[in-house]
């Protein structure tokens, strides 16, 4: 590996070449250029041999042609409202005929065009183009492009790749007539009395049918990603082992089916693996995940041995079948995992070792084991999702897809090759973290995921959508770029890398349009202007936080002002709920944690300062009085947003409830419970799922909500 060259117009070239950003602009106004070292370390990650000058020059010249090295494009996504060129590249005077075979067997021959590309000599052979349209209107779906190539010497020869027909943009369904609200709750830490110890799939069909018999139309809960099997589980939901399967223990082991047909003593065993971690509901202290596993799965492990019935194990053996090799190498790794106790032995860290073959092997009654978790939480979201609806929600459960994966999870270990080695991703500097951000989370690798045909992508998405009626996109600038770290280099050392945003945003809405579902990207912070503009061209909403909401003044914008295609709200999980922006415990807390920029009395005036700008807006608009209380300042707040045009409207259930805590302070690690914070009011007391439908505050909020919003339909 070369560090540095002489030529840094030929790195740079090749950078580009490839979406690396060679320079970038800072937060302190000043154009930073990318170091060579970082150009090449990530040059590399994506599978180039880069050892001199003259490797540099060789892979700029194939990657400037690359489409002619092959005879068809590699997985082209196309949109299905305008005609679409198709480049076929072959021996000059070869013939060559294209068709499409549609995912339902059909097909379909395509048109060939005018094409007066002039020839070019590729590997010693003169290659000629030929273009051919994907028609307007063409099948939605997963096709294959057929070429068949005649030479001259009368020899004929066929070529197959994926295309991708994906809508040009997601229907506005009810959002064309009315506007929606709907509710935002941290699933683990909204308990009920027979929860154990942390919320579950259960609580979340009872909260679906309570805010939906409200009027509630969706439910965006936090990411349900996998997290580790054995030994400490990570609390933070955005750092899961993968994001195509979900954690188990976020099932109700007692609403399984075969909880019904087991015998007293099997029954027992069940009912006191529960009893300890279900008085924990209770009590307002910090959720304790690994206790809760350990009960849940004792319990789990007594149910899997119940026999189930033939009709129970077809739609088991279904399942499998359907989510196929990827659930099969998730619950390998699980088996594994389970097996050394966290540590994958060298040996086993290559998926395709014949020692893993033997482990997958000697491991099968295991990998039932993680498989059927799978299942079953498939089955308890599905019934999530039928309630929801049953209650009137227009969407239902809306899940959050986080940015990435654990480095040393399944996803990393099940498809090594679809990520980059020796990279992390994260944020550049700014002006309130002047020296960036790792999260130390592998990225894909846009080239590899290319060669894929995107299933990564895909296989993620179909599968979380599959019961849900909405997905946030936590981070959605991640479609179109993101921040690559080398390992050992700081994070001010990295550089923005590109993806085909085209396709992966084709992927996306393809599997959303087919599952129903709402899309809605979290484009807070540093975004291109062009992305939103293009995210709403595509029918995916936005993201407005009224407290990000500024003038230039920095006053709260007018309700008017406010974007119309996203979905609004007044807080996030990573702020202070209102009650406790209010009382400053904000402040209070990133004093005691030194996390303060400037002084704490100068936090203080500036939170002071803010807040009094936000009470003028209020009572410009009559929804405050002077001696207004913390609920009916909190109330004003919501009324607030229903002025701005916004598709969506989600109320924080902290808010709803008065809960003061944060469920997530950003800057911390240990430093703060992160996503540890159990539900609970302002005095503390914990507010259980039981509680939530007679709740004084959150039925006054909601209510004042609604009413408001129906002023101004």
């Amino acid at each position: 590996m070369v560090t540095y060259v002489q030529d840094r117009e030929l790195l740079v070239q090749l950078a580009q070449a490839y979406g690396i950003s060679t320079e970038f602009w800072g937060y302190d106004g000043n154009l930073r250029q990318v170091e060579d070292h970082t150009l090449v370390a990530v040059l590399e990650s994506m599978g180039l041999h880069i050892d001199s000058e003259e490797a540099i020059a060789t892979q700029l010249q194939r990657r400037l042609h690359q489409e002619w090295y092959s005879v068809l494009p590699k997985c082209p996504v196309v949109r299905n409202n305008c005609a679409t060129p198709i480049h076929v590249h072959v021996p000059h005077g070869a013939r060559v005929r294209l068709e499409l075979l549609l995912e339902d067997g059909g097909r379909l021959a395509l048109n060939q065009g005018d094409d007066y590309t002039e020839p070019r000599m590729i590997d010693g052979v003169l290659t000629g183009q030929a273009t051919f349209y994907i028609g307007e209107g063409t099948q939605l779906g997963y096709h294959k492009l057929r070429a068949v190539v005649e030479t001259q010497a009368g020899e004929s020869e066929e070529y197959e790749e994926t295309l991708v027909v994906a809508p040009h943009r997601l229907p506005d369904g009810k959002r064309a007539w009315g506007r929606s609200w709907g509710m935002m709750a941290q699933l683990y830490s909204v308990r009920s009395r027979n929860s154990w110890g942390i919320g579950d799939l259960d609580d979340l069909a009872e909260m679906g049918s309570i805010f939906g018999n409200l009027g509630a139309d969706f439910l965006l809960i936090n990411p349900l990603h996998a997290a580790e099997v054995v030994g400490a589980m990570s609390p933070s939901p955005y750092l899961p082992v993968t994001r195509r399967f979900f954690n188990p223990i976020y099932i109700r082991p007692e609403n399984i089916r075969e909880v019904a047909y087991m015998t007293a003593p099997q029954r027992s065993l069940v009912l006191w693996a529960g009893e300890d971690v279900k008085k924990a509901s209770l009590e307002n202290t910090l959720i304790d995940r690994d206790r809760s596993w350990e009960s849940k799965r004792e319990a789990l492990e007594v149910i899997f041995q119940v026999e189930r019935s033939e009709g129970r194990q077809r739609a088991f053996d279904r399942f499998r079948e359907i989510e196929g090799e990827g659930l099969e190498d998730f619950a390998l790794w699980c088996a594994i995992n389970e097996a050394y106790d966290g540590k994958i032995p060298s040996h086993l860290r290559d998926i395709q070792s014949p020692f893993v073959a033997q482990e997958r092997l000697r491991l099968a009654d295991r990998i039932d084991f993680w498989a059927w978790l799978q299942w079953i939480m498939d089955e308890q979201l599905r019934d999530a999702q039928r309630i929801a609806k049953a209650a009137g929600m227009e969407y239902g459960i809306c899940h959050d897809l986080a940015v990435g994966v654990h480095p040393m999870g399944a996803d990393t270990w099940t498809i090594p090759h679809a990520f980059a080695p020796n990279m992390g991703v994260g944020a550049p500097p700014d002006m309130y973290n002047q020296i960036g951000q790792n999260w130390h989370q592998p990225p894909w690798k846009p080239n590899e995921l290319e060669d894929l045909d995107y299933a990564p992508l895909r296989d993620m998405v179909r599968t979380v959508l599959r019961h849900a009626g909405a997905l946030r996109i936590d981070h959605v600038m991640g479609l179109f770029r993101l921040w690559w770290i080398p390992t050992g280099c700081m994070p001010v050392e990295g550089t923005y890398v590109r993806f085909n945003h085209e396709a992966m945003v084709g992927i996306l809405l393809l599997e959303a349009y087919r599952s129903g579902a709402v899309i809605i990207g979290e484009d807070l912070g540093t975004v291109e202007p062009w992305v939103r503009d293009y995210l709403g061209e595509r029918g995916i909403l936005g993201t407005s936080v009224f407290w990000f909401e500024k003038d230039d003044d920095g006053h709260p914008k007018h309700g008017r002002d406010f974007r119309r295609n996203v979905l609004v709200t007044v807080d996030t999980h990573d702020l202070p709920p209102a009650a406790g922006y209010l009382a400053e415990e904000h402040v209070d807390l990133r004093a005691r944690l030194g996390l303060l920029e400037d002084s704490e009395e100068k936090t203080r005036q500036n939170a002071r300062h803010e807040r009094a700008l936000v009470f003028e807006r209020l009572r410009e608009y009559g929804f405050m009085k002077e001696d207004a209380s913390e609920r009916e300042i909190i109330e004003a707040l919501h009324a607030y947003i229903t002025t701005t045009p916004s598709d969506l409207l989600g109320i924080s259930l902290t808010d709803a409830v008065g809960e003061r805590r944060s469920q997530n302070q950003p800057g911390t690690d240990q430093e703060y419970p992160n996503w540890k914070i159990p539900l609970a009011d302002g005095t503390e007391k914990v507010v259980l799922v039981e509680d939530l439908s007679t709740n004084p505050r959150l039925i006054s909020l909601i209510q004042t909500f609604k009413n408001n919003l129906e002023n101004r339909e």
